[in-house]
């Protein structure tokens, strides 16, 4: 795949770490990064200048746009700080705070399903809903063990994980979000209630300080999640937990994964300065000297039934 441009040497390039880049949901006109050099940048596709730049206190760790936001243009951003800020595309400015978490907010990502419903993860152990319209804080703090630990306490004491929460993902329907964490646990919630659906992944190793950036498959079924696992990606059923494979191909950790839903591919980013293509075989070849109709026939949706293979493979 040819490399289009290179924004090494542009004077609005990110003096440090890049943690997330997304395009604009509407169309390719526009696309955001931030960074550890605590900015976040608005970019004009065509020229490749950054149109706008908010600037922050503390080191960004990750934001995100709604996919089916109509009624605003707020990108949802967490950094340093335990105040989830929300930047207003059209005034140019942080119009919103969201106040809540004790530490660093690691990770953010906008439900597909409610436009104003936000999901946030912090390293204070917590994971928490918030509808942007309401000024009376957020609307539920996750909690792993379903009120059934400590019935008599308040929802501060509400814990997702027993470990740093460093990584959000909501399934594509929006019905369900998986939230990923330090102490080595992937954990499944209905979005709408809060429960855990106490799904068990088993041990989902986690040692990232920043956030992980994993995804969940678009028109599948079953519906999968992959996983940065160390240094390759590990590929879950979203609700029965089962380990299907495991996408070796990297030399480092790997940080990212993303899914192109129209083709089914997924591309995974690693500290190995590599981004990795990766395509699910349908079907295995067929011998020329065997009529492919005298082959039984398989009902496969194994789009990723132990399949996957790197694109360079295909070569």
């Amino acid at each position: 795949m040819p490399l289009l441009t290179s924004v090494w040497s542009h004077p609005d390039v990110h003096r440090f770490s890049v943690e997330t880049v997304q395009w604009y949901p509407h169309d390719t006109g526009m696309f955001t990064s931030s960074s550890f050099d605590k900015t976040l940048k608005i970019w004009d596709t065509q020229t490749l200048q950054a149109a706008d730049v908010f600037h922050f206190e503390g080191t960004v760790y990750s934001h995100h746009m709604s996919p089916v936001a109509t009624k605003h243009c707020l990108i949802a951003v967490g950094t340093k700080s335990p105040q989830v800020q929300l930047c207003d595309l059209k005034s140019g400015s942080c119009s919103h705070i969201l106040q809540g978490h004790r530490q660093e907010v690691l990770a953010v990502s906008w439900s597909p399903r409610h436009e104003y419903v936000l999901a946030t993860a912090s390293a204070d152990n917590r994971v928490k809903l918030w509808d942007v319209r309401r000024a009376s804080g957020c609307l539920t703090t996750l909690d792993q063990h379903n009120g059934e630990k400590s019935k008599a306490s308040s929802e501060a004491a509400n814990t997702a994980h027993n470990g740093r929460v460093n990584g959000l993902c909501y399934t594509h329907d929006g019905l369900h979000l998986l939230t990923i964490g330090t102490d080595d646990r992937m954990r499944l919630w209905n979005s709408s209630t809060g429960e855990n659906t106490l799904v068990n992944y088993g041990k989902v190793c986690n040692e990232s300080r920043k956030g992980l950036k994993f995804t969940v498959s678009c028109g599948c079924n079953p519906e999968f999640a992959f996983v940065p696992y160390g240094s390759t990606v590990a590929v879950y059923t979203v609700f029965t937990g089962e380990l299907i494979t495991m996408l070796r191909g990297h030399y480092s950790t790997v940080y990212c994964c993303v899914l192109q839903p129209n083709f089914q591919e997924l591309y995974s980013g690693s500290k190995d300065c590599n981004i990795l293509a990766w395509i699910p075989s349908l079907r295995e070849s067929v011998p020329d000297d065997i009529p492919e109709k005298s082959l039984p026939q398989q009902h496969l949706n194994p789009a990723y039934e132990d399949a996957w293979s790197s694109s360079e493979d295909e070569s």
